[in-house]
């Protein structure tokens, strides 16, 4: 009988410290890592052999921003993370889990901000959600044959519908009473005793409700008053977890109430995570905002973190579905009309096209889109000619305001106009420094979201890359093992769970990477189905990168290829458990 169930010989081996990396074999057996050797291991003594000669040998990565909630229910093996070499997964991200609130409410408040179809995932948890409580989620979770481990946060939003209702939820002039609020503690406490993370909540107001009893309404977290908040995080800065947060940006101002409940002066520290640092090409001193107020903040006895996203931020639209729009009046109007043909009347109006373009051509009010159309490239377009080109070069040639074009095409073509624009991240000198800021978490992926308009699956391999770049240019912005350290340990770390690491005795959760894989694009997306769900979406390729990945030690991706039993069979990714 085999001394070993996997040995892998002679690859560059990181243990997710940040420790200087060596030449190593790696043997599994039972789950963990049972020998680190300088020298290579007797293949006889394993049941499988992996060559990693000239390959890079490092834990599982962590992806600590996904809304996996729904797929995970149907299609729990979620490989479109674990192909490219993530091992753990958080959901319950932006106030929006599915944990307390009844089928139909989960539905709404996940499907339009995320958009992932409503007509999908209405029918998954009316079929499936038998739980309404932590306690109950976490037991349906470990009966799921998980792919990845996964952690979770209880959001914010689900909270408040599973104890006030849906409308009562999302109507300005309700404040739960002390009841409803001593039961929302309640179920915080018995979340954090349950193994999750924290608390989720969100302030951005573009982030609408699905289905016809609120439809447009922003999502119900945002209607809390801050008094709210700081009663719940009081349960979290006394146990030590974490509140993940999402500032309004259209009051910048806000996220200093997120920023002074994080503080710890004269008290224990709360755990802060925002989104999202980002270079923004509409407002260049947002990225300088959120340095200095980190930096502050920790200062001050704080334990904060932005997340940040290590690559260029691309937006994809169909025609004008995109949450772009909504962050300003003319846009939102638009997309508070589900009917096509009262939206068209809408889009043709001339008084509705002179406040667009009142609002487009304001450049002093809060923006994350850059409100650019010459910055914004057609990738798909009945008039065949067009495509690669933005639309300023169009309008120009068609003697058109560059708004009217676009909202003509949109009318035209709906969403066979396929369009993409950078919204930030895009000066590479920049990133490189944001990158290396340790008061961020590389992290915000947004993974089993945004179906059609994003796709950062990949965003670990992402963040190597810029890192090999810079030391290829004889400029390393940090070294190699720094950057698997901040994709791996460092977060398990900060977050608080056992993840992250591939000492002798660690969990087996190890990734296989030929380095010269990613020197690939990167950033070039492909299709593929969606599994449990039966419709395509947007993801990432990258052949000739991540060669084999074990979860648990087990084999999850074989020589490139997601093994068959992913997400049938237990034995791979478990529930973490905050600690």
């Amino acid at each position: 009988m085999a001394m070993y169930d996997i040995v892998i010989q002679g690859g560059r081996y990181f243990d997710g410290t940040g420790a200087a990396a060596a030449i190593r074999s790696v043997a599994v057996k039972d789950g963990k890592v049972a020998l680190v050797s300088t020298t290579p291991i007797d293949e006889g003594l394993a049941e499988r052999v992996i060559a990693a000669q000239g390959k890079w040998v490092m834990p599982g990565f962590i992806d600590s921003h996904t809304h996996y909630d729904a797929e995970l229910i149907v299609a729990p093996g979620l490989s479109e993370s674990v192909r490219h070499g993530v091992t753990t997964v958080l959901v319950g991200s932006c106030s929006l889990s599915m944990v307390c609130s009844a089928p139909e409410d989960a539905s709404d408040i996940f499907t339009r901000v995320e958009t992932v179809p409503r007509d999908k995932v209405l029918p998954i948890l009316q079929q499936h959600k038998t739980w309404n409580t932590p306690a109950q989620w976490v037991e349906f979770i470990r009966r799921q044959p998980l792919g990845p481990n996964l952690v979770s946060f209880l959001g914010h939003s689900d909270l408040r519908v599973g104890v006030m209702g849906l409308h009562r939820a999302t109507d300005r002039q309700v404040k739960p009473s002390e009841a409803e609020m001593q039961q929302m503690e309640g179920v915080l406490e018995q979340a954090l005793d349950a193994g999750f993370l924290g608390l989720s909540t969100m302030c951005l107001k573009w982030d609408k409700i699905d289905g016809d009893r609120e439809w447009s309404k922003s999502l119900p977290s945002t209607y809390a008053h801050w008094s709210e908040v700081r009663r719940l995080n009081a349960l979290l800065r006394k146990r030590g977890r974490v509140h993940q947060g999402a500032p309004n940006a259209a009051n910048p101002l806000q996220v200093l109430q997120y920023l002074g409940q994080a503080m710890g002066v004269l008290r224990k520290p709360l755990k802060t995570t925002l989104i999202s640092m980002l270079d923004l090409k509409g407002n260049r001193t947002i990225a300088p905002m959120a340095r200095l107020s980190a930096w502050f903040t920790n200062l001050c006895g704080g334990d904060f973190r932005w997340q940040l996203l290590p690559t260029p931020f691309k937006i994809y639209a169909d025609g004008i579905d995109v949450v772009l729009f909504e962050e300003f009046g003319a846009g939102e109007m638009a997309l508070d009309l589900k009917d096509a043909v009262a939206r068209n009347a809408l889009l043709k109006d001339e008084n509705y096209r002179r406040t667009f373009r009142k609002f487009y051509a304001e450049k002093l009010s809060p923006r994350v889109w850059q409100r650019d159309f010459g910055d914004a490239v057609i990738l798909g377009c009945p008039e065949q000619q067009l495509i690669g080109r933005n639309f300023a070069e169009v309008a120009v040639e068609r003697g058109l305001h560059v708004v009217d074009l676009f909202l003509d095409m949109v009318v035209a073509y709906g969403t066979e106009l396929r369009w993409y624009t950078v919204i930030g991240n895009h000066r590479q000198d920049v990133l490189r420094k944001m990158v290396c800021n340790p008061n961020t978490l590389i992290t915000f992926s947004d993974a089993g979201a945004h179906l059609r308009n994003m796709a950062f699956y990949n965003l670990p391999l992402r963040l190597l890359k810029l890192v090999q770049q810079s030391h290829g240019e004889g400029r390393p912005i940090m070294t190699l093992e720094k950057a698997i350290h901040r994709l791996t340990g460092e977060q398990a770390d900060w977050l608080g769970i056992d993840a992250g690491r591939i000492r002798e005795g660690d969990r087996a959760d190890i990734v296989v990477l030929d380095p010269r894989g990613l020197q690939q694009d990167l950033e070039r997306e492909s299709w593929a189905n969606m599994a449990g769900f039966d419709i395509p979406r947007m993801v990432c390729r990258n052949p000739g990168c991540v060669s084999h990945v074990l979860i648990n030690g087990r084999l999850a991706v074989d020589d490139e290829e997601v093994v068959a039993p992913l997400g049938l069979e237990h034995g791979y990714g478990r529930f973490l458990a905050a600690h």
